[in-house]
């Protein structure tokens, strides 16, 4: 699986000829983009996690102690004034009703209680959250046209008492800011949430009043609790509404927080009930301003209201966001879902059908073969390599090493072998396509095998890759490739991925006639199939994929022998996979791209484009693209929303996988000793590979070209031998 470069050479690096000053610039970009990006949507995240705080609706806490709530203040009105270090209480006068609505305003029963309130002719006083008014300003905004009262509800609804005082302060802030913004008023009336009547008003919810105080607000409590939280029905709740002989009265009433019809079924009677008793309807400043000094909101200024829309703003993309990884979750499931499905149908039906006793190509292939090993400073793993081609069970093998200009000593390990059945050829350097391309022309035999210099055979590999050459329909067959140095942890989940995700995947794609990709570690052709297709290209990084695609669309089949066995030599440190795989994705997409005339084709090329480019887009490209989402969703749920049930979700998709493994490892008769690493591979690999991908599809939307890069051989699999 060698590196190779594209243009010209300096020492033992890879490289694709790329202006410095560009690639630098266009690389950083990238990365900084990325980079402001993560940290855009983490932001976004907290801010629709901090938005979205749940709460439950409005009652009665538990009371504590009462030593330092002034007498005065338990036995006063519902009022409670602590501006400028004073200590006032206020009652509402006789035959008078201040209605107040708590938790609001909500899209569905807000407008609703608005309806009944102008159909009567009745203001009240809504205590609106300023995370629900961010997100429905309007309503807050026709509040005030329409002649009402706003107040603060604290931004989340959380217990105020329980908060740390900065925290109080910003509750408070943040929830003046939106209706600034929404209706342009500076509110000074608060009721803090589960709060009651002042009765029940204890020393840690009277530090919180004094500290609103000192922020200029004044905190509204009830004296007559309308229990409509309780969903107790319309009938009660109007009991529960109506006070005592002529009293006045601040009823507690919500157009949030849950099912509110029986609160507007409510209203609408009792409002005409108590205007005939002779009772009158206001707002809090309309019952308590003639004694209370600065009760009615002030105009807010044009920094209030700039501020208030950043705020709002940030919550509506906010939950944007938030919706739209849902959307892509469910995307991604659906997804998931099906190609496991479909994977397992389809890999099931190959095995079998491979498997039954009266399969068979044809009659057995015994033509010869000449195999094509492109080197260039292979000479650490070149002799095991070729010695294994050399001494393979079929008769007639040529092994034809293409040395492309190696400064190691490739071509001189390969000659010191003395192999009767192998050839050295030294071609001016050009990069493994053109290595290939010289191999194919001066290769003796039709029958062609391509296998990179860090791989190894089984000896009977090379006969069994070549038997489904028996139908003369086949022009092209994919190995069985998998990871030889599986001794670190990095290489066993490159074998975990090598099974699952290529093998099983082979499958898949050899039953639906589309097999993307020969691998370049074990590949057999048809000179004629690889001639028919214009031989290898330089024009993309994954000239395998390019070639396959291309003998696809000149009308040969594309299949898959899983019983020729090859193992290779996979990156073993994370540096050297970014690279690897880096080069693979965008390959691929350059691939894609290049053969999208198959799309609108006639013929083979029609039937390939149509039914096998949008099956590798979508899930060689798009799903693992958004496949990510799944694990920003776990941590989300982890941190803000259901431990458990996000626990449970992300453990469902990791027993899928399990699955998915088991049966990929059966197919293939290995071990599953290496799947006690599949959890933490699911927790770092994939990582990896989501920003391998995502940096190649930046790349490839950006035009950028690829990197320098540089694979060292660590000969593990060749000293194995």
């Amino acid at each position: 699986m060698g590196i190779w470069r594209q243009g010209q050479r300096i020492g033992d690096t890879q490289h694709i000829v790329t202006p410095e000053p560009r690639r630098s610039r266009f690389s950083g970009r990238r990365w900084i983009i990325a980079g402001v990006a993560t940290l855009v949507l983490a932001n976004l995240l907290a801010i629709g996690a901090y938005a979205n705080s749940r709460f439950a609706p409005d009652n009665e806490n538990q009371m504590g102690r009462q030593g330092t709530v002034p007498a005065a203040v338990r036995e006063g009105g519902p009022v409670v004034d602590t501006r400028d270090g004073r200590v006032a209480s206020h009652r509402p006068p006789d035959r008078t009703i201040v209605l107040t609505f708590d938790d609001g305003p909500d899209p569905l029963w807000t407008p609703q209680v608005l309806d009944v309130l102008h159909r009567h002719g009745v203001p009240a006083t809504f205590f609106v959250v300023g995370s629900q008014t961010s997100r429905h300003p309007e309503f807050v905004e026709r509040m005030v046209r329409e002649g009402h009262e706003v107040g603060a509800h604290t931004f989340t609804h959380p217990d105020l008492a329980g908060l740390a005082g900065w925290r109080q302060r910003l509750e408070l802030s943040q929830t003046r800011s939106a209706i600034a913004y929404a209706a342009g008023i500076n509110t000074p009336l608060l009721r803090l949430p589960y709060s009651s009547g002042v009765d029940s008003l204890d020393d840690q919810h009277w530090s919180v009043v004094r500290a609103a105080g000192d922020e200029g607000m004044v905190s509204v409590f009830d004296d007559t609790d309308s229990r409509d939280w309780a969903r107790p029905g319309v009938d009660a709740i109007i009991r529960s509404s109506t006070p005592d002989g002529n009293r006045g009265a601040v009823v507690l009433l919500h157009d949030a927080g849950g099912e509110r019809s029986q609160t507007v079924a409510a209203l609408d009677r009792f409002i005409p009930r108590m205007k005939e008793r002779g009772y009158r309807f206001t707002t809090v400043e309309g019952a308590f301003g003639g004694g209370t000094p600065a009760l009615a909101a002030a105009k807010a200024s044009r920094s209030d209201q700039i501020r208030g829309g950043l705020l709002v703003w940030a919550v509506k993309i906010a939950d944007g966001t938030s919706r739209l990884l849902w959307v892509l979750l469910l995307l991604v499931g659906v997804l998931t879902l099906a190609r496991t499905l479909v994977l397992f149908g389809f890999a099931l039906r190959h095995a079998r059908r491979r498997r039954a006793r009266t399969w068979s190509w044809g009659p057995e292939v015994n033509e010869p073969v000449t195999v094509i090993v492109p080197a260039y400073n292979e000479k650490r793993t070149i002799g095991a390599a070729v010695r294994t081609l050399a001494s393979g069970d079929h008769p007639g093998i040529e092994v034809l090493v293409i040395d492309d200009e190696s400064d190691d000593g490739t071509a001189d390990e390969v000659e010191s072998l003395g192999l009767p059945n192998v050839r050295v050829v030294r071609v001016p350097g050009g990069g493994k396509a053109a290595a290939l391309n010289a191999g194919v022309a001066l290769a003796r035999h039709d029958l062609l095998v391509m296998v990179d210099a860090d791989t190894v055979v089984a000896p009977d590999s090379i006969h069994k890759l070549v038997q489904p050459f028996a139908d003369p329909a086949v022009g092209a067959v994919a190995g069985n490739v998998k990871v030889g140095n599986r001794r670190r942890i990095i290489g066993r989940w490159q074998h975990i991925e090598y099974v699952i995700g290529f093998n099983l995947d082979r499958r898949l794609y050899d039953t639906l006639h589309c097999m993307p990709t020969i691998p370049g570690a074990l590949g057999a052709f048809r000179r004629q199939a690889v001639r028919d297709a214009g031989g290898l290209s330089r024009a993309t990084l994954a000239e395998d994929t390019d070639l396959t695609m291309a003998i696809h669309r000149a009308g040969w089949r594309v299949v898959y022998e899983e019983t020729a066995i090859a193992r290779t030599e996979a990156p073993n440190t994370l540096g050297q996979l970014w690279r690897q795989r880096y080069r693979w994705s965008y390959g691929t997409m350059q691939a894609m791209w290049r053969h999208r005339r198959a799309l609108v084709e006639s013929g083979a090329s029609g039937r390939f484009g149509r039914r096998g480019l949008p099956f590798i887009a979508l899930f060689s490209v798009v799903l693992p693209l958004f496949a990510p989402v799944l694990d920003i969703v776990a941590v989300y749920g982890v941190f803000f929303l259901d431990r458990f049930e996000a626990l449970i979700a992300w453990l469902a998709v990791l027993v899928i996988q399990v699955v998915t493994a088991i049966l990929a490892f059966r197919l293939d008769r290995e071990p599953l000793r290496p799947l006690w690493a599949l959890p933490l591979q699911q927790l770092v690999y994939r990582q990896v590979m989501y920003l391998v991908l995502v940096h190649a599809a930046a790349t490839a939307l950006t035009g950028g070209l690829l990197k320098w890069q540089h694979l060292r051989r660590s000969g593990e699999v060749a000293e194995a031998t």
